[in-house]
């Protein structure tokens, strides 16, 4: 019976608290509350030792120190043991060179999967999809974005998103597709008629009312 009613799978919110979380991680154990006053991507894998997933893990690694430079911690998972992800941490290291600074998960049990719907019964019952998760400095989650498992993440966008995000919370603005830092923010549309009205003359990079540009 395909009834939605029946779903048993939660999922997280977007601009609600993150799920809460302690668990085993391949550097201790970490908690959500460990990240407070940092944003953190937290991200999940299918599995060890597999293809897609060492692309993935060697993407995010490149990344560590740009990610850290806005302040953002990296914190991977799967459903597999902490012996099996130090076992291929130190495979990548030996095999492709590149160190893996980050964390991750051991969630054997599932319950961080779960709490963050991460495991999606139309790809797999016992392993999670390619998910990505924003939490901001507060816990709260800002972003969330699912990939399936046949086809890897674009590490860059997060790169990119983060900053997008953190650039919209520090300035009251916008980003349009596809911005990267350096170019024009979108102003937030008039609220009232008299200020649509005024917005021509505010000396932003004008189109009509509701929609106007500006350098930061």
């Amino acid at each position: 019976m395909n009834d939605l009613t029946q779903n048993t799978f939660s999922f997280p919110q977007l601009n609600k608290p993150a799920p809460d979380f302690k668990a085993k991680t391949t550097h201790g154990e970490r908690s959500l509350s460990d990240y407070k006053g940092k944003w953190l991507v937290l991200f999940s894998h299918p599995a060890d030792f597999t293809p897609v997933c060492t692309t993935e893990f060697i993407g995010f690694a490149n990344a560590a120190d740009e990610f850290a430079s806005m302040n953002t911690e990296l914190l991977g998972l799967s459903i597999d043991s902490v012996h099996a992800h130090i076992a291929w941490v130190r495979n990548i290291e030996e095999k492709f060179g590149v160190v893996i600074p980050f964390p991750i998960i051991a969630d054997l049990s599932m319950a961080v999967a779960n709490a963050y719907g991460m495991v999606q019964p139309g790809a797999s019952d016992t392993a999670a999809v390619r998910a990505t998760f924003i939490i901001d400095p507060e816990g709260v989650l800002r972003a969330m974005v699912y990939y399936p498992m046949s086809n890897g993440r674009s590490i860059g966008e997060f790169v990119r998103l983060v900053k997008a995000l953190q650039t919209s919370d520090e300035n009251g603005v916008a980003t349009p597709e596809n911005w990267v830092e350096g170019q024009q923010v979108i102003v937030p549309p008039p609220h009232t008629v008299e200020d649509a009205a005024s917005r021509k003359g505010k000396g932003y990079d004008y189109v009509d009312w509701y929609f106007s540009k500006k350098d930061l």
